[in-house]
């Protein structure tokens, strides 16, 4: 029998985080901790006119030249967060980037190799999918990064470096500070890549001091959410809604139509906003509300041409947005601050979580503990 030695960890813990406080959820609270958690992810990682320190790394630029290609892998909300991290991927550092679905990964007998490098993100750091997916990555001689929120989780163990983002305890189901915390970490990493590589530095530079800036502008946003919940409160009353937008505003659509199904029960549904044509559309009648997101000026154009679409077959219209829309009249427009579009999802997500916690909070739901399902998925 051979004997095993572990070293004992001491993970801190605040007290504070199991309790409300002013607070009447556990989500409220959290969405409203969204700049603390980040600010904490960010911490001396990153600083203007500074490269990023990433400790836990030591990726040398020859190795990273050598990766054809990046895998993200995670489930639910944290797949989603790993879809805003391939525009800086690709964009900046030009290494092919794909998401999976943890729980699909290894059935479709992934073409991982020793070239690979393969990032699993699980909050809890135990969802039984994704460390199988990481397992199997391992065993086909891929390097591994786990990002979690919980030091000293099974996926960290299992994973060749792992980095941790700061959010604290998540107490709700839905996810709202651990998602966002998510996203600045990824493209903290992201940053740090193309500084390894030497590439698109001042564009990297100008990203840099664009993160440092989102813990306050999510302050504002946070500031006054009354117009989201005046639209709540007719939005409840409904059964269908979708959810659109285009690049990377489809995965906060993605996000925005999870969080509503979640913890209200409305059937939703999300789509990159050309799609519409292609089906959606069909569903589209006088009275249902059409979710937009509009935070990338190349696209912008676009998705109001589909928004025409849907206002045309009697929808309502939600949108959130950084853009000029003049000569566009929506039901609602909730502005946020402009921001580049890498890292737009940590802000357009906001009123998102906003919109489906005031719903829930309508039809008298219980908001932080959904019906059928749990925080961490330990089993296939």
């Amino acid at each position: 029998m051979k004997k095993i030695e572990k070293t004992p960890k001491n993970i801190t813990w605040d007290m504070s985080s199991a309790e409300k406080g002013e607070y009447d959820d556990f989500m409220l609270k959290e969405i409203y901790e969204q700049p603390k958690a980040i600010r904490e992810t960010i911490g001396a990682r990153v600083a203007k006119g500074q490269k990023v320190v990433l400790d836990e790394l030591d990726f040398t630029k020859e190795y990273l030249q050598s990766v054809d290609r990046i895998y993200i892998v995670a489930c639910g909300t944290a797949m989603h967060a790993g879809l805003t991290v391939r525009k800086i991927l690709e964009g900046f550092c030009k290494i092919q980037t794909e998401i999976d679905i943890a729980s699909e990964f290894r059935y479709r007998d992934p073409l991982v190799t020793k070239n690979s490098l393969c990032i699993f993100i699980s909050q809890s750091g135990e969802t039984a999918d994704t460390i199988a997916a990481l397992k199997l990555a391992k065993s086909k001689g891929a390097k591994t990064i786990a990002i979690s929120n919980v030091i000293g989780s099974s996926i960290t163990n299992e994973a060749d470096y792992s980095l941790y983002t700061h959010a604290g305890p998540e107490i709700a189901v839905a996810s709202t500070k651990a998602y966002t915390s998510q996203i600045v970490l990824l493209a903290i990493l992201g940053i740090y890549f193309a500084e390894v590589l030497g590439v698109a530095e001042k564009e990297v530079e100008k990203l840099k001091e664009e993160l440092l800036s989102v813990p306050t502008k999510i302050e504002e946003i946070l500031k006054d959410t009354s117009k989201i919940k005046k639209f709540a409160l007719n939005m409840s009353k409904e059964t269908n809604a979708f959810y659109i937008g285009r690049g990377i505003d489809s995965s906060v659509a993605m996000e925005g139509a999870l969080k509503l199904k979640e913890i209200s029960y409305i059937h939703s549904e999300s789509y990159s906003a050309g799609e519409l044509k292609h089906g959606a559309i069909a569903l589209i009648e006088n009275g249902v509300t059409v979710v937009g997101i509009m935070t990338d000026p190349d696209l912008t154009h676009k998705t109001i041409s589909n928004l025409q679409e849907v206002i045309t077959r009697g929808a309502k219209t939600f949108i959130v947005t950084n853009q000029d829309l003049e000569n566009v009249t929506f039901d609602e427009v909730i502005r946020i601050a402009p921001i580049s579009p890498y890292i737009s999802p940590v802000l357009s997500v906001i009123p998102l979580q906003l919109l489906a916690y005031y719903i829930s909070k309508e039809k008298g739901l219980d908001v932080d503990k959904p019906r059928n399902l749990a925080k961490s998925v330990t089993v296939e």
